[in-house]
């Protein structure tokens, strides 16, 4: 069976192995426009859901930027039926500013025969209300490569030059192997092809410990794009993806090296105050109806470990580099009182 990032339509399917719909929508917004879409303040809007990993990606990008002003942001709740993921955290079911009830209806503003799954995140064009793209990988590395006239004063940078080979090495493998193989694990159709995802998912969870045991981020001596791609497949991993997902060896909780790593990203402004937990249990445990047929959701497990000490600093390194830590989110844009930690 095959699943999209985000998605509306993801299946169980016997007897088939998993296999991820790669194909997005190609389109850039850059800042030579060569695309039809040239970099402008104000005239674009991300629409996400803090339940999917692949939105939240953009979230803390976005944020730790200092997109905020730039890029607006729509939310979807964390559920949604066949169709299409939807504004219902909005008054009236609409996103105030595109007026849709329907991520689908920006997709088909642009392709009206649009066939493939309906997907967070997407940048929508506001004047045409009509979607731009919804590449994920790429929506961040604009952000923050073409996006720069825009960036915060002490904004990160998340992707240097002289380093972006070795974060796009690492990338792939924590694409293929972890944030993929979560989801290979846990929409399986048959013992084989679950225990071999099973295998591969924890090898290069062992792979990871051992590179993180001795450097606190995965490349270089600050946060880039590559910790951020496997944070946000960490956060979910005990409260959904170890049950759920079957990914079972062990919590996270009990893998000291990735879980200091994580907790220590946690506690940094941007990733923490982005995750909404009660969201994401929702999404999978909900919405997962042929996994989860009762759509009970768990009430654990007990999230107060993120807060506690992870001694991360004493292998050095500095979070944002020569930056500085992202100010408060904006008052719309916190996460709600009771959905993270704390």
């Amino acid at each position: 069976m095959s699943e999209d990032h985000g998605t509306t339509g993801a299946y169980v399917t016997t007897g088939s192995e998993f296999t991820r719909d790669t194909n997005y929508i190609a389109t850039r917004i850059t800042r030579d426009g060569r695309d039809g879409y040239p970099v402008e303040a104000g005239r674009y809007r991300l629409v996400v859901a803090r339940a999917c990993p692949w939105a939240n990606r953009t979230i803390i990008v976005r944020r730790l930027l200092g997109l905020e002003d730039a890029i607006s942001m729509g939310m979807c709740g964390p559920t949604h039926d066949a169709r299409s993921w939807t504004f219902d955290l909005d008054p009236g079911g609409r996103d105030p500013v595109l007026g849709y009830e329907r991520l689908q209806e920006a997709y088909f503003a642009r392709f009206p025969d649009y066939e493939r799954g309906i997907t967070v995140p997407a940048v929508v064009d506001i004047p045409t209300r009509a979607v731009v793209t919804n590449n994920f990988p790429q929506i961040t590395v604009d952000f923050e490569t073409e996006w720069t006239e825009f960036h915060r004063e002490g904004a990160p940078d998340l992707y240097p030059e002289a380093r972006r080979d070795e974060i796009e090495e690492v990338s792939h493998r924590v694409f293929t192997e972890v944030n993929n193989g979560v989801y290979r694990c846990g929409f399986a159709g048959s013992q084989e092809s679950y225990e071999k995802a099973y295998d591969r998912l924890f090898t290069a969870l062992d792979w990871l410990s051992e590179r993180l045991a001795g450097q606190r981020y995965l490349v270089g001596d600050a946060i880039t794009e590559a910790d951020i791609r496997l944070f946000t497949t960490l956060a979910r991993f005990d409260a959904v993806y170890h049950g759920h997902f079957k990914c079972n060896r062990e919590k996270l909780s009990e893998m000291p090296v990735l879980w200091a790593y994580a907790r220590d990203l946690f506690q940094t402004p941007g990733f923490g105050d982005t995750t909404d937990f009660v969201q994401i249990k929702q999404h999978y445990y909900i919405v997962h109806s042929d996994i989860n047929p009762t759509g009970v959701v768990p009430v654990g497990p007990d999230l107060s470990g993120w807060l506690t000490e992870h001694h991360r600093e004493q292998l050095g390194g500095r979070p944002f580099g020569d930056g500085t830590p992202p100010p408060a989110p904006q008052p719309d844009e916190v996460v709600p009182e009771g959905h993270g930690v704390g």
